[in-house]
Order: C-alpha cells, then structure tokens, then sequence
C-alpha cells in the first residue's frame, strides 16, 4: 500500500523549512591552477566539502572541475578569461555557442549562479572596454534564450582602482574617463537584476598609501573609536579599509544615479609570503586579515553605510599558485598548499565551520557497535536517498565496497553525510545509530572526507554522474537537516502502519 498523502505532506513541509535562503551572506573562494601539481578536479571538490565551502569562483570553465561539482550543491561563479572577450563581444553566435559549450552542458546539475565576462577589463585590458557591455549583454541574452536569466547573474569584476577619490567614501566617484563604459554597464546591471563585481585588495592599498594607512586598519583589527577614520560629510567612522572602499563603489554608484544595484567582492585576500620588499606579507597577517574577513561577513555586520547588509565576498584563494609569474607575493595568497594542507589554521573560534581549514583534528561519524540492524539500515537508506550521499563507492567493485557488511557501509554513508553537512551539530546521529569519533575508519583504497586533506595523492573519490536524474535543487544536498532525518523515520515506521 502507498504512503498515505499525509504522510509525504509531513515530510515535505517538514523539510522545506530547513532550506536556508539563498539571501543569506556567504564567504566563497576563488581557485586558480596555476599550480605545477594541480590536485584532480575530485580532490578539489573533496577539500571543499571537507571544509565547508559552498561558493566558489573559477576563473575559466573547466570541464574537469564543473563536472566533479555535479550534485554537490555547491554555487559556482565561472569566467569568460580576457583572451575569449573579443570574440564574444563582437558576435551574439559566439556568445551563444559559448554558453552552449560552456553552461548549458552542465547546468544544473552543476550549480552554476554567475558568470564573470572578463577580470578587471577596464584596467588589464583597455582596448577591450568599447566591446566589454556587447559581452555582458550577447552572454545574457543566450541565458535569456535558454531560460537561465534568473538563475543565472551576468557582471563583471572590476578593480577598486577605477574608483578615484575613494576617501573619504562619500566624495568617491568613477575615473570620468570610463564612464562611456560605466554607465551603460551599470544600465545593463541594474535592468539585468544583477550585481556589481568588485575586487578590493587592501594589502596593496596598505602597501602603496607610504604608511598613510595603519597596518591594524588594513587588517579589520579592532581600533579605538578614537583611531578610526571619520567621513566628515557623513560622520560616519571607519575601521578597516574593506567597508571604506565597498562604500566607495555605493557612493561612486549613486553619484552615476544608480543606487539599488549590490555589491559582491569577488577578490580580496593577503599573501602569507613575500619578497624582501614586502615585509608585512606574513602568515600572521594573511591569518589576521582572512580571519577578521570571514567574522565581519558571517556576522552580518554590513558597512557603516548600509548596517547589516553584507557584502558577500569571495577570498582570493584556494590553493597557493606556485607557477604564477611576478613577485613571490603573487605566488602565496593560498589557504591551502597544493596536498591540501593549511597554510594556517583561520581563527575562527564562533564564526560557524566555514572554512575552519583546520585538518590537524579531524573527527569522523561511524556507526555504532551492536546497533539495531534495521535502524541501521534505516539510516543507511535515508542517506543514500533523502540525504543525497553519493553511494556508489560502496558498489560491488568500487573503492568502499569491502568489507561487505551493513556497519561498513553504514559508517561510510554516515561519514560522507557528516562532512557534506560541514560537521553541523546533530548530523552525526541518524536516531542514535551513529556516533563521532575521532579515530579514521579508511581503510585500504577506501579514504573517508576526513583524511583528504593529509594526503590528497591517494584520494579515492567517485565524481558524482553527469547524467544523474536527482530531482529538485543541488542546493538541498548542503541543506537537508538531521530533522529532515528523523521526519523520514517517521515516515518510515508510519507506512509500515499502512501495509
């Protein structure tokens, strides 16, 4: 007999209230390659989970990387690099063929939310401006034409550089001289629903301002109200150089009539290593920075201009890029060294799990010993169907399929989910058949998502299928609840009622 329609009514109701709303502020991270061993798409995707990153920004579109995201849920910015711009900004078909090459074949099964036309165009490559709007605009309208406009955002990053006068914020405006660009930009921005893209680096405004800026400014350190930067049109007061500059673009934009269109730092960072010349390039201050960062956006603070609107913003980046050309500074923005290791431990003490990028004390979920067979295998079910764990490892051949017993499997089910779910309390217990422990149960080629960030050469991870036929959002893998769990149970016990 089916399961009666009030049964699935309780669970469906049950488990839409735990999905988060995507207006929520978020840290993202962008990840370059220029790495001599750059880790497989896989393990890439297996450190984001591990860490509990659910944004990320690339700066192409490789197809290795966007088919190991599929079914992972995690939001994707991906980029048309400088060196397609031309092309694209002088033909509508060539904007189309990207997208159908590039987006469409992914999509959504790849959760793929912005595209990026360029980097920093008006700055890096000024013979490309008078094209750069075409290139929004060609890009857009195959969106359009496929029907992903609204889930998809179109902009383009700029660099703070091109707002002049940015202190105080409040007389801040736009190099005049781009505003042929600006404009229509912000025209297509504002009419397109999306936002504006901006990379604010404070360790180069600290580096260029010959000791103008306090180092602690630069930072996000607390300062005495005293020591903090006062806008004297606006009296507002100013603690670090990231809200003055994100306010310098709001005030910039309202100087141009335009003041509803939102702001995304799309990169901002601090190198952890530098050349003599760069003395305040330091583990200890990219530690600071990125961790103060990280509090500031998750704590919903906003700027002094818009309190408690956060600006979400993507930190620069990944992994340390050690085949990037320039100073060594260019080389150590990383968080994470090409094995996956930290290069430091964020201090992140009540800021959530996001980016604890803390793999030194891993903790893992097992099932437990002499648990109920059929709560086990209950539970073992729920996650491999409602909570979206990717079992397939676990099929006869695959890397976990032995040992081939219940508990086995179980513990590999209830570990992925753990670690999926960024460790959340609750989401090691599965009605009282699991427990965290903190003892590392792979085994042969089986590694669990604990161990990945130790040893990134032995992964053995299952991309999830391209052609998977997962009904509903990939979002929902990152925000099923444990409650969604035991509504499930419920269902599960209530049905047998009916049979």
């Amino acid at each position: 007999m089916a399961v009666p329609p009030f049964v699935l009514l309780l669970l469906l109701v049950g488990c839409a209230s735990t999905v988060k709303s995507d207006q929520e502020p978020f840290i993202g991270v962008n990840i370059g390659t220029d790495l001599s061993d750059m880790p497989h798409p896989t393990q890439v995707v297996a450190l984001l989970k591990a860490q509990n990153i659910r944004h990320i920004r690339l700066y192409n579109t490789d197809r290795g990387i966007l088919a190991a995201l599929a079914n992972t849920g995690i939001q994707v910015i991906v980029s048309v690099p400088n060196e397609q711009l031309l092309g694209i900004g002088q033909s509508n078909s060539t904007a189309a063929n990207w997208v159908s090459q590039n987006i469409i074949v992914h999509y959504p099964a790849t959760n793929i939310t912005g595209i990026s036309v360029g980097s920093e165009v008006l700055t890096a490559l000024p013979n490309a401006a008078p094209i750069l709007v075409n290139a929004l605009k060609f890009i857009h309208s195959a969106l359009v034409a496929s029907n992903l406009d609204r889930q998809i955002k179109v902009s383009t990053p700029l660099s703070s550089s091109v707002i002049l006068d940015s202190f105080p914020p409040s007389q801040a405006f736009f190099n005049k001289s781009l505003n042929p660009v600006l404009v229509p930009m912000l025209n297509f921005l504002q009419s397109s629903g999306s936002y504006l893209m901006l990379n604010v680096y404070p360790y180069y405004d600290y580096m260029q301002s010959n000791g103008v800026i306090p180092l602690d400014y630069a930072l996000f350190k607390p300062l005495p109200s005293n020591k903090e930067a006062v806008d004297a049109n606006t009296l507002l007061h100013y603690s670090n150089v990231f809200d003055a500059t994100v306010d310098a673009a709001y005030f910039a934009m309202a100087f141009l009539n335009f003041t509803n269109i939102p702001v995304v730092v799309t990169e901002t960072g601090w190198p952890s290593k530098g050349d003599s010349n760069e003395p305040d390039a330091t583990v200890d201050n990219a530690n600071t920075y990125n961790s103060n960062l990280i509090r500031h956006v998750l704590n919903k603070t906003g700027t002094p201009k818009h309190p408690g609107i956060t600006v979400s913003t993507y930190i620069y980046e990944l992994y340390n890029e050690d085949t990037k050309a320039g100073p060594l500074s260019e080389k150590n923005w990383g968080l994470f060294d090409a094995s996956g290791s930290p290069i430091y431990i964020l201090h992140l003490t009540g800021s959530g799990s996001v980016l604890a990028n803390d793999t030194t004390n891993q903790t893992y979920c097992t099932a437990k010993e002499g648990a109920d067979p059929k709560m086990l295998q209950a539970a073992l079910d729920w996650a491999c169907g409602v909570g979206k764990v990717d079992c397939s490892p676990m099929l006869q051949g695959e890397s976990c399929y032995e040992p081939d017993t219940l508990s086995a499997h179980a513990t590999y089910a209830f570990d992925t989910y753990y670690h999926q779910m960024g460790k959340a309390p609750g989401t090691c217990d599965f009605n009282g058949v699991a427990a965290i422990t903190t003892t590392d149960p792979s085994h042969g080629t089986c590694i669990f998502s604990g161990s990945l960030g130790r040893n990134a050469t032995s992964v053995n991870v299952t991309a999830p299928s391209m052609n998977s036929t997962t009904s509903g959002s990939p979002a929902l893998n990152y925000y099923t609840s444990t409650s969604c769990f035991l509504l499930w149970m419920k269902v599960l016990v209530l049905s047998a009622l009916f049979l």
